[in-house]
């Protein structure tokens, strides 16, 4: 059982000038990164394993984090992605029949910093009014002068290639058998333990940085999904012979990724692609399109996205800090068909 210090010896700050004091847990450790938020409810080892968060301080906005523990099934990667982590309370306790172990001992075992204890509605606010910005997070009792200087001398994200730190670093199918891939329920699977998803189409996934949620998701449907680092050739994913094209999310500034534009954009005549957070990105760049940085992302599984023909909203899972600009793709002969209501 997790039990609160007596003293606040971890801190949070932030190049505006904030500094937030609270009490450490996880790994014992002082970084820096892009200060963010995310909105989700709940799903926070999802959150802490999405490559898609390399280099980023994450704040919940939920108020208690930690009480069902975390396990290694709900991994979206091998393991934490972010560089900290911030909460308003950690849970003393983990209620969960999955568990294998605690939040605070995950993080110290991945080397993750952790503080909790802070007004993170506090935190989010300002991170709405200013935008995301650089920090810095430690557990190691280091001045406020100490970690404001860091969090302002970080150099920060944009113009960065994160992807290179988070694709994998040869090509490989994903879950052949199907097995990985198979449903989860609290009772188990509803599916006979003999089922196996027939495949009968095949993609060739670029890695920018995947979930394997998205994996899961494209092999349960009946696709063969042949992953490929992110910097293969077109060539590369050619002599596979994909039905379809797929490009994933990630982390960092897409317009960084000249060898990706350069590649999707000699694969889009022949075949049809689609992509995701960052990749969607790198289409956008493929397309002779642009991208812009928000002023503080879209992050949690509650973002409203309203379809600008049927104007029917849909309640979607957004976790990303660029996004395409609508001028520049409607000046290449795009078609503009959904929106985030929160812009």
């Amino acid at each position: 059982m997790y039990r609160q210090k007596n003293h606040r010896d971890a801190i949070l700050a932030l190049e505006d000038g904030s500094v937030f004091k609270g009490f450490s847990f996880g790994a014992k450790s002082t970084v820096e990164g892009e200060a963010v938020f995310n909105t989700g409810m709940t799903g926070y080892q999802e959150t802490l394993t999405d490559p898609s968060y390399y280099g980023q301080i994450v704040t919940m906005t939920a108020p208690q984090i930690g009480n069902y523990g975390v396990n290694e099934e709900d991994e979206e990667s091998d393991g934490p992605k972010v560089r900290g982590f911030v909460v308003r309370e950690l849970s003393p306790v983990v209620s969960n029949w999955r568990a294998t172990q605690s939040l605070g001992d995950y993080l110290k075992n991945h080397g993750i910093p952790g503080i909790s204890g802070v007004d993170t509605r506090a935190i989010t606010k300002r991170l709405r009014i200013h935008g995301a910005l650089k920090a810095c997070i430690s557990t190691e009792n280091i001045s406020d002068e100490q970690a404001l200087k860091r969090a302002r001398d970080w150099t920060g994200i944009v113009g960065k290639d994160f992807v290179k730190e988070v694709s994998c670093k040869e090509s490989y199918t994903w879950d052949s058998s199907g097995e990985k891939s198979r449903p989860f329920t609290v009772i188990g699977t509803q599916l006979p333990s003999t089922f196996k998803q027939e495949c009968t189409h095949r993609i060739v996934a670029f890695d920018y940085g995947a979930k394997r949620a998205i994996y899961k998701n494209l092999r349960r449907f009946g696709f063969e999904v042949i992953v490929l680092p992110a910097h293969s050739s077109a060539e590369d994913a050619i002599s596979h012979n994909p039905d379809a094209i797929f490009l994933s999310n990630g982390p960092g500034d897409p317009s960084a990724l000249d060898y990706a534009h350069k590649t999707i954009q000699s694969l889009l005549p022949d075949y049809p692609i689609f992509g995701i957070c960052l990749g969607h990105q790198v289409l956008t760049h493929a397309i002779g399109a642009k991208t812009y940085k928000l002023k503080f992302g879209h992050r949690g599984g509650n973002q409203p996205v309203k379809n600008i023909e049927t104007e029917k909203v849909a309640i979607t899972s957004q976790n990303h800090g660029f996004a395409a600009d609508k001028a520049k793709l409607e000046e290449m002969g795009a078609i503009v068909t959904e929106y985030n209501l929160n812009d």
